[in-house]
Protein backbone atom coordinates (compact mmCIF):
# COMPACT_ATOMS: atom_id res chain seq x y z
CA UNK A 1 0.00 0.00 0.00
CA UNK A 2 1.33 3.23 -0.91
CA UNK A 3 1.53 6.57 1.39
CA UNK A 4 -1.81 7.98 -0.65
CA UNK A 5 -3.43 4.81 -0.09
CA UNK A 6 -2.45 4.77 3.47
CA UNK A 7 -3.63 8.33 3.71
CA UNK A 8 -7.20 7.80 2.16
CA UNK A 9 -7.36 4.85 4.66
CA UNK A 10 -6.86 7.06 7.79
CA UNK A 11 -9.47 9.76 6.11
CA UNK A 12 -13.03 8.12 6.68
CA UNK A 13 -14.52 11.46 5.87
CA UNK A 14 -13.27 11.17 2.35
CA UNK A 15 -16.58 10.43 0.14
CA UNK A 16 -16.38 8.56 -3.31
CA UNK A 17 -18.54 8.23 -5.74
CA UNK A 18 -18.40 5.76 -9.16
CA UNK A 19 -20.00 6.31 -12.37
CA UNK A 20 -20.17 3.17 -13.97
CA UNK A 21 -20.95 4.85 -17.59
CA UNK A 22 -18.08 5.71 -20.12
CA UNK A 23 -16.76 9.10 -19.41
CA UNK A 24 -15.74 10.46 -23.14
CA UNK A 25 -12.08 12.81 -22.47
CA UNK A 26 -10.85 15.90 -24.35
CA UNK A 27 -8.28 13.45 -26.64
CA UNK A 28 -11.26 11.22 -27.70
CA UNK A 29 -10.59 8.53 -25.51
CA UNK A 30 -13.10 7.11 -23.55
CA UNK A 31 -12.96 5.63 -20.13
CA UNK A 32 -15.25 2.79 -19.16
CA UNK A 33 -15.84 4.19 -15.84
CA UNK A 34 -14.27 7.07 -13.22
CA UNK A 35 -14.67 7.80 -9.72
CA UNK A 36 -14.28 10.79 -7.70
CA UNK A 37 -12.93 11.32 -4.40
CA UNK A 38 -13.67 14.38 -2.29
CA UNK A 39 -15.01 16.13 0.85
CA UNK A 40 -17.75 18.27 1.80
CA UNK A 41 -17.87 20.47 5.16
CA UNK A 42 -21.31 22.23 5.62
CA UNK A 43 -24.38 21.50 4.78
CA UNK A 44 -26.45 21.97 1.25
CA UNK A 45 -29.62 23.99 2.17
CA UNK A 46 -32.84 22.92 0.16
CA UNK A 47 -32.32 25.19 -2.34
CA UNK A 48 -28.95 23.75 -3.27
CA UNK A 49 -27.39 27.03 -3.73
CA UNK A 50 -25.42 27.44 -1.06
CA UNK A 51 -22.19 25.82 -2.84
CA UNK A 52 -18.65 26.97 -2.67
CA UNK A 53 -16.50 24.87 -4.73
CA UNK A 54 -12.86 24.54 -3.95
CA UNK A 55 -10.03 23.58 -6.76
CA UNK A 56 -7.03 22.45 -5.58
CA UNK A 57 -3.54 22.48 -7.42
CA UNK A 58 -0.81 20.77 -8.81
CA UNK A 59 -0.23 17.92 -6.02
CA UNK A 60 -2.80 18.97 -3.99
CA UNK A 61 -6.29 17.08 -2.56
CA UNK A 62 -9.57 17.02 -1.56
CA UNK A 63 -8.86 16.96 2.01
CA UNK A 64 -8.43 21.13 2.06
CA UNK A 65 -9.62 21.27 5.44
CA UNK A 66 -10.00 19.76 9.37
CA UNK A 67 -13.13 21.37 9.94
CA UNK A 68 -16.09 18.57 11.14
CA UNK A 69 -19.43 19.18 12.01
CA UNK A 70 -19.32 15.20 12.33
CA UNK A 71 -17.53 13.00 15.08
CA UNK A 72 -14.87 10.67 13.87
CA UNK A 73 -12.63 8.23 16.07
CA UNK A 74 -8.92 10.44 15.99
CA UNK A 75 -7.90 13.90 14.85
CA UNK A 76 -8.41 15.12 11.96
CA UNK A 77 -5.06 16.81 9.97
CA UNK A 78 -5.59 20.00 9.07
CA UNK A 79 -6.11 20.70 5.27
CA UNK A 80 -4.13 22.44 2.57
CA UNK A 81 -6.32 25.61 2.87
CA UNK A 82 -7.38 25.31 6.17
CA UNK A 83 -6.67 29.39 6.90
CA UNK A 84 -9.81 30.01 4.18
CA UNK A 85 -12.15 27.37 5.15
CA UNK A 86 -13.97 27.25 9.01
CA UNK A 87 -16.16 28.60 11.22
CA UNK A 88 -15.84 32.94 11.05
CA UNK A 89 -13.33 32.12 7.73
CA UNK A 90 -14.50 33.15 4.32
CA UNK A 91 -15.03 30.04 3.29
CA UNK A 92 -17.44 29.32 6.69
CA UNK A 93 -18.96 25.88 6.60
CA UNK A 94 -22.01 27.23 8.86
CA UNK A 95 -22.74 29.16 6.10
CA UNK A 96 -22.06 27.26 3.04
CA UNK A 97 -21.74 24.01 1.58
CA UNK A 98 -18.21 23.68 -0.05
CA UNK A 99 -17.16 20.87 -2.03
CA UNK A 100 -13.03 20.12 -2.74
CA UNK A 101 -12.96 17.11 -5.20
CA UNK A 102 -10.33 15.40 -6.11
CA UNK A 103 -9.36 16.30 -10.07
CA UNK A 104 -9.30 13.32 -12.50
CA UNK A 105 -5.37 11.82 -12.47
CA UNK A 106 -4.60 12.34 -9.51
CA UNK A 107 -3.43 9.09 -6.85
CA UNK A 108 -5.66 10.82 -4.12
CA UNK A 109 -8.78 8.54 -4.82
CA UNK A 110 -10.18 9.70 -8.43
CA UNK A 111 -9.78 7.81 -11.41
CA UNK A 112 -6.25 8.45 -13.10
CA UNK A 113 -2.86 6.46 -14.18
CA UNK A 114 -2.42 5.02 -10.71
CA UNK A 115 -6.09 3.77 -10.62
CA UNK A 116 -6.89 0.17 -11.67
CA UNK A 117 -8.10 -0.30 -15.05
CA UNK A 118 -11.27 -2.21 -15.35
CA UNK A 119 -10.81 -3.33 -18.49
CA UNK A 120 -6.97 -5.06 -17.30
CA UNK A 121 -7.18 -5.41 -13.90
CA UNK A 122 -3.72 -3.58 -14.16
CA UNK A 123 -2.83 -0.12 -12.75
CA UNK A 124 -3.09 2.06 -15.64
CA UNK A 125 0.10 3.44 -15.64
CA UNK A 126 1.66 5.32 -19.04
CA UNK A 127 -1.41 3.92 -20.51
CA UNK A 128 -3.99 6.62 -18.91
CA UNK A 129 -5.70 8.87 -21.70
CA UNK A 130 -4.01 12.81 -21.56
CA UNK A 131 -6.60 14.54 -19.37
CA UNK A 132 -6.97 18.35 -19.68
CA UNK A 133 -8.33 20.57 -16.99
CA UNK A 134 -11.52 20.93 -19.06
CA UNK A 135 -11.75 16.96 -18.35
CA UNK A 136 -11.46 17.81 -14.79
CA UNK A 137 -14.41 20.12 -14.83
CA UNK A 138 -16.71 17.80 -16.98
CA UNK A 139 -15.67 14.97 -14.32
CA UNK A 140 -16.86 17.21 -11.35
CA UNK A 141 -20.22 18.35 -13.16
CA UNK A 142 -21.36 14.78 -12.98
CA UNK A 143 -20.24 15.30 -9.45
CA UNK A 144 -22.34 18.22 -8.53
CA UNK A 145 -25.20 16.94 -10.79
CA UNK A 146 -25.33 13.51 -8.62
CA UNK A 147 -25.19 15.89 -5.41
CA UNK A 148 -28.38 17.69 -6.23
CA UNK A 149 -26.55 20.71 -6.28
CA UNK A 150 -28.27 23.41 -8.09
CA UNK A 151 -25.54 26.50 -8.28
CA UNK A 152 -22.15 27.24 -7.13
CA UNK A 153 -22.16 30.36 -5.42
CA UNK A 154 -18.76 30.65 -5.83
CA UNK A 155 -15.74 28.43 -7.32
CA UNK A 156 -12.58 29.28 -6.03
CA UNK A 157 -8.64 27.76 -6.47
CA UNK A 158 -4.75 28.78 -6.96
CA UNK A 159 -2.93 27.99 -9.67
CA UNK A 160 -4.25 24.96 -11.63
CA UNK A 161 -7.55 25.50 -9.07
CA UNK A 162 -7.63 28.81 -10.98
CA UNK A 163 -7.42 27.16 -14.01
CA UNK A 164 -10.96 25.21 -12.85
CA UNK A 165 -12.78 28.08 -11.91
CA UNK A 166 -11.84 29.40 -15.30
CA UNK A 167 -13.13 26.54 -17.28
CA UNK A 168 -16.37 26.25 -14.80
CA UNK A 169 -17.37 29.48 -15.85
CA UNK A 170 -17.16 28.41 -19.69
CA UNK A 171 -18.33 24.87 -19.51
CA UNK A 172 -21.55 25.34 -17.07
CA UNK A 173 -22.08 28.99 -16.49
CA UNK A 174 -25.46 28.74 -15.34
CA UNK A 175 -24.32 26.68 -12.66
CA UNK A 176 -22.07 29.25 -11.60
CA UNK A 177 -22.56 32.76 -9.68
CA UNK A 178 -19.22 34.17 -9.45
CA UNK A 179 -15.07 32.83 -10.28
CA UNK A 180 -12.36 33.85 -7.85
CA UNK A 181 -9.18 32.31 -9.97
CA UNK A 182 -6.34 33.11 -7.97
CA UNK A 183 -2.42 33.08 -9.23
CA UNK A 184 -3.44 31.35 -12.51
CA UNK A 185 -3.41 32.04 -16.02
CA UNK A 186 -5.63 32.19 -18.97
CA UNK A 187 -3.51 29.59 -20.77
CA UNK A 188 0.19 28.68 -19.67
CA UNK A 189 2.94 30.70 -20.66
CA UNK A 190 5.91 29.24 -22.62
CA UNK A 191 7.75 29.98 -19.08
CA UNK A 192 5.50 28.24 -17.12
CA UNK A 193 5.29 25.06 -19.76
CA UNK A 194 9.79 25.15 -20.07
CA UNK A 195 9.66 24.76 -16.09
CA UNK A 196 7.42 22.38 -16.20
CA UNK A 197 9.59 20.06 -19.06
CA UNK A 198 12.77 20.46 -16.62
CA UNK A 199 10.50 18.86 -14.47
CA UNK A 200 9.34 15.79 -16.14
CA UNK A 201 13.08 15.79 -17.86
CA UNK A 202 14.17 14.80 -14.07
CA UNK A 203 11.51 12.26 -13.89
CA UNK A 204 11.65 10.64 -17.31
CA UNK A 205 15.66 10.08 -16.75
CA UNK A 206 15.43 8.30 -13.65
CA UNK A 207 16.74 4.68 -14.49
CA UNK A 208 13.66 3.49 -13.36
CA UNK A 209 11.38 5.54 -15.29
CA UNK A 210 10.70 2.60 -18.10
CA UNK A 211 8.52 5.10 -20.09
CA UNK A 212 6.29 5.40 -17.42
CA UNK A 213 5.47 1.35 -16.82
CA UNK A 214 7.90 0.98 -14.11
CA UNK A 215 7.62 -1.15 -11.25
CA UNK A 216 9.26 0.56 -8.25
CA UNK A 217 8.57 4.41 -8.16
CA UNK A 218 11.39 6.79 -9.63
CA UNK A 219 11.80 8.64 -6.64
CA UNK A 220 15.05 10.23 -7.47
CA UNK A 221 13.72 12.18 -10.76
CA UNK A 222 10.71 12.85 -9.00
CA UNK A 223 12.10 14.04 -6.17
CA UNK A 224 14.28 16.03 -8.42
CA UNK A 225 11.22 17.37 -9.91
CA UNK A 226 9.89 18.91 -7.00
CA UNK A 227 12.88 20.56 -5.47
CA UNK A 228 12.55 22.46 -8.75
CA UNK A 229 8.85 22.98 -8.88
CA UNK A 230 9.44 24.20 -4.64
CA UNK A 231 12.29 26.92 -5.62
CA UNK A 232 9.78 28.48 -8.48
CA UNK A 233 7.02 28.88 -5.90
CA UNK A 234 8.69 30.92 -3.61
CA UNK A 235 11.35 33.87 -4.24
CA UNK A 236 14.67 34.98 -3.50
CA UNK A 237 14.04 36.69 -0.74
CA UNK A 238 11.64 34.78 1.17
CA UNK A 239 14.83 31.82 1.02
CA UNK A 240 16.75 34.56 2.17
CA UNK A 241 14.49 35.56 5.19
CA UNK A 242 14.09 32.03 5.94
CA UNK A 243 17.84 30.46 5.24
CA UNK A 244 20.14 32.92 4.09
CA UNK A 245 23.50 30.79 4.38
CA UNK A 246 22.82 28.91 7.04
CA UNK A 247 24.75 25.77 7.39
CA UNK A 248 23.00 22.64 8.45
CA UNK A 249 26.23 20.55 9.35
CA UNK A 250 29.79 20.29 7.72
CA UNK A 251 31.25 18.00 5.67
CA UNK A 252 34.52 16.38 7.26
CA UNK A 253 37.20 18.92 5.58
CA UNK A 254 34.72 21.65 6.29
CA UNK A 255 35.06 22.66 2.57
CA UNK A 256 31.29 21.58 1.43
CA UNK A 257 28.86 22.45 3.58
CA UNK A 258 25.31 21.00 3.55
CA UNK A 259 22.92 24.47 3.99
CA UNK A 260 19.49 24.91 5.32
CA UNK A 261 18.06 25.81 2.02
CA UNK A 262 19.91 22.27 0.86
CA UNK A 263 18.10 20.59 3.58
CA UNK A 264 14.86 22.22 3.09
CA UNK A 265 14.65 21.13 -0.58
CA UNK A 266 15.82 18.14 -0.23
CA UNK A 267 12.85 17.65 2.68
CA UNK A 268 10.49 18.64 0.60
CA UNK A 269 11.62 16.28 -2.63
CA UNK A 270 11.37 13.25 0.10
CA UNK A 271 8.46 14.04 1.28
CA UNK A 272 6.86 14.19 -2.17
CA UNK A 273 8.31 11.16 -3.48
CA UNK A 274 6.42 9.14 0.00
CA UNK A 275 2.95 10.45 -0.82
CA UNK A 276 2.70 10.69 -4.54
CA UNK A 277 3.19 9.43 -7.93
CA UNK A 278 5.60 10.39 -11.08
CA UNK A 279 3.04 9.57 -13.50
CA UNK A 280 0.27 11.83 -12.43
CA UNK A 281 3.15 14.51 -11.69
CA UNK A 282 3.61 14.15 -15.75
CA UNK A 283 0.00 13.81 -16.10
CA UNK A 284 -1.35 16.65 -14.54
CA UNK A 285 1.71 18.84 -15.44
CA UNK A 286 0.93 18.36 -18.79
CA UNK A 287 -2.86 19.22 -18.22
CA UNK A 288 -1.56 22.70 -16.94
CA UNK A 289 0.41 23.32 -19.85
CA UNK A 290 -2.32 22.13 -22.39
CA UNK A 291 -4.58 25.02 -20.46
CA UNK A 292 -5.58 27.55 -22.49
CA UNK A 293 -9.01 29.23 -22.36
CA UNK A 294 -9.09 30.10 -26.38
CA UNK A 295 -9.06 26.46 -27.90
CA UNK A 296 -12.53 25.90 -30.01
CA UNK A 297 -13.22 29.69 -28.70
CA UNK A 298 -11.61 32.07 -30.40
CA UNK A 299 -8.98 34.53 -28.64
CA UNK A 300 -8.26 34.67 -25.16
CA UNK A 301 -10.17 37.73 -25.54
CA UNK A 302 -12.84 36.12 -27.00
CA UNK A 303 -13.10 33.68 -24.76
CA UNK A 304 -12.82 35.32 -21.13
CA UNK A 305 -14.73 37.76 -22.51
CA UNK A 306 -18.09 35.73 -23.06
CA UNK A 307 -17.54 34.87 -19.20
CA UNK A 308 -20.78 36.04 -17.43
CA UNK A 309 -20.16 35.11 -13.68
CA UNK A 310 -19.04 37.80 -11.25
CA UNK A 311 -15.12 37.24 -11.45
CA UNK A 312 -12.72 38.82 -8.28
CA UNK A 313 -8.57 37.84 -10.35
CA UNK A 314 -6.27 37.29 -7.18
CA UNK A 315 -2.79 38.34 -8.38
CA UNK A 316 0.75 38.00 -5.71
CA UNK A 317 2.78 40.87 -6.41
CA UNK A 318 6.04 38.56 -5.98
CA UNK A 319 4.93 35.48 -8.39
CA UNK A 320 7.23 34.52 -10.79
CA UNK A 321 5.13 31.31 -11.86
CA UNK A 322 1.98 33.02 -12.44
CA UNK A 323 3.04 36.90 -12.54
CA UNK A 324 0.73 39.43 -11.80
CA UNK A 325 0.17 40.34 -15.34
CA UNK A 326 -1.56 37.18 -16.20
CA UNK A 327 -4.31 37.85 -13.53
CA UNK A 328 -4.56 41.52 -14.69
CA UNK A 329 -5.27 40.11 -17.89
CA UNK A 330 -7.83 38.33 -16.98
CA UNK A 331 -9.73 40.65 -14.92
CA UNK A 332 -9.29 43.04 -17.95
CA UNK A 333 -11.09 41.09 -20.17
CA UNK A 334 -13.82 40.03 -17.92
CA UNK A 335 -16.78 42.21 -18.34
CA UNK A 336 -16.70 43.61 -14.86
CA UNK A 337 -14.29 41.64 -12.84
CA UNK A 338 -12.30 43.08 -9.60
CA UNK A 339 -8.71 42.98 -9.55
CA UNK A 340 -7.13 42.31 -5.84
CA UNK A 341 -3.14 41.84 -5.39
CA UNK A 342 -1.35 40.15 -2.49
CA UNK A 343 1.70 41.69 -1.43
CA UNK A 344 3.71 39.41 0.30
CA UNK A 345 7.50 37.73 0.30
CA UNK A 346 6.46 34.32 -0.85
CA UNK A 347 5.89 34.59 -3.77
CA UNK A 348 3.43 32.03 -5.83
CA UNK A 349 2.64 30.14 -2.75
CA UNK A 350 1.23 33.46 -1.01
CA UNK A 351 -2.29 31.96 -1.76
CA UNK A 352 -1.05 29.18 0.61
CA UNK A 353 0.63 31.87 3.19
CA UNK A 354 -1.36 34.91 3.17
CA UNK A 355 -4.52 34.40 4.88
CA UNK A 356 -4.69 37.41 6.91
CA UNK A 357 -4.82 39.65 3.27
CA UNK A 358 -6.80 36.38 2.09
CA UNK A 359 -9.62 36.30 4.30
CA UNK A 360 -10.41 40.11 3.93
CA UNK A 361 -10.10 39.76 0.10
CA UNK A 362 -12.90 37.04 -0.25
CA UNK A 363 -15.23 38.19 2.38
CA UNK A 364 -15.27 41.31 0.84
CA UNK A 365 -16.48 39.49 -2.10
CA UNK A 366 -18.87 37.57 -1.14
CA UNK A 367 -20.53 39.64 0.46
CA UNK A 368 -21.32 41.59 -2.31
CA UNK A 369 -22.86 38.60 -4.67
Amino acid sequence: MTESEIILEKRPFIKKVTFDEPFKMECGKILPSATVAYETYGKLNDAGDNVIMVCHALTGDSHASGYSDIKYAGEIAPGWWEGAIGKGKAFDPEKYFILCSNVLGSCYGTTGPYSINPETGKRYKADFPQMTVRDMVNLHYKLIKHLGIKKIKAISGGSLGGMQALEWSLLYPEYVESIIPIATSARHSAWAIGLNEIQRKAIFEDPEWNGGYYEKQPNKGLETARMLGMVTYRTQESFEKKFGRNIRKKAIDNLVPFYEVESYLHYQGEKLVNRYDANVYVYISRACDLHDVSVGRGSVKDALGSIKAKTLCIGIDTDILYPPAEQREIAELIPGAQYKEIVSIHGHDAFLIEFGQMDKILKEFLASL
